[in-house]
């Protein structure tokens, strides 16, 4: 899968790229990360990419000129046609269906917004799938980008060392509309805590029925919200 990050800031990345599992899937050659600077784009003495927005107001707005011509300009060195990813919060809420679905494509260009936001003759000309993360607001889309990088890579085939750790996160596989249960480890009591007896059974039926009942308290507890969806998407079904 690879990654072509159009940003102002790209000495934002060098750190995040050279860590964990990322760095492993792009020294295994299973991932690849290109950056590009947009003011390469920018025209005049002083490779200007944003400007005062007309009709007034606080911030600077990011040109079209440059935005438009970078991105044209890295997607026509692609071998394969590459899926233009505009990271701002107006755009679809990202979850873990939407990474599903985007994990299908082998190329991506991610472009990364800053101020008060793009022109919005970059939307018209390049019409990208707009990304938001939630519904907060960061100080640029390079962490949005970081983000859909870590999402995306995941269901790389190879980058996780056990290819159903993925399946049992939150949100994925069976469930997709349940949190994760509590996981422990060494030592058996810390504190006055001790771990559930049935982790420690040997049992794999028992221990599979208790994960399942505490995914399904824990969702309860902390996200109703997911519940409810799960229910109405059953009775969408029927």
């Amino acid at each position: 899968m690879r990654f072509d990050v159009l940003t102002l800031f790209p000495e934002m990345f060098p750190g995040y790229l050279g860590q964990s599992l990322l760095r492993r899937a792009i020294d295994a050659e299973l991932v690849k990360v290109h950056l590009h600077n947009l003011r390469d784009w920018a025209s005049g003495p002083h490779h200007a990419v944003d400007d005062r927005p007309f009709g007034g107001g606080p911030g600077m707005v990011l040109k079209a000129e440059p935005v438009v011509e970078a991105v044209e300009e890295v997607r026509s060195m692609q071998t394969t046609p590459s899926h233009l990813v505009m990271l701002t919060p107006q755009g679809r809420r990202l979850d873990q269906a939407i990474v599903e679905s985007l994990a299908e494509k082998p190329q991506f260009t991610l472009l990364c917004g800053r101020y008060e936001g793009f022109d919005e003759r970059v939307r018209k000309i390049l019409r990208p799938d707009e990304i938001s993360i939630g519904d907060y607001v960061v100080n640029g889309g390079e962490v949005g980008a970081m983000v859909l990088i870590d999402a995306l890579i995941r269901l790389v085939p190879g980058v996780l060392g056990d290819a159903e750790s993925s399946e049992c996160d939150s949100f994925s596989g069976e469930n997709r509309h349940r949190i994760e249960f509590s996981q422990y480890t060494r030592p058996r009591s810390y504190r006055g805590l001790s771990v559930p007896e049935v982790l420690l059974s040997g049992n794999h039926e028992e221990i599979a029925r208790w994960r399942k009942q505490e995914s399904l308290d824990r969702t309860r507890q902390r996200r109703a919200d997911l519940i409810e969806g799960e229910e109405q998407a059953v009775k969408h079904r029927l």
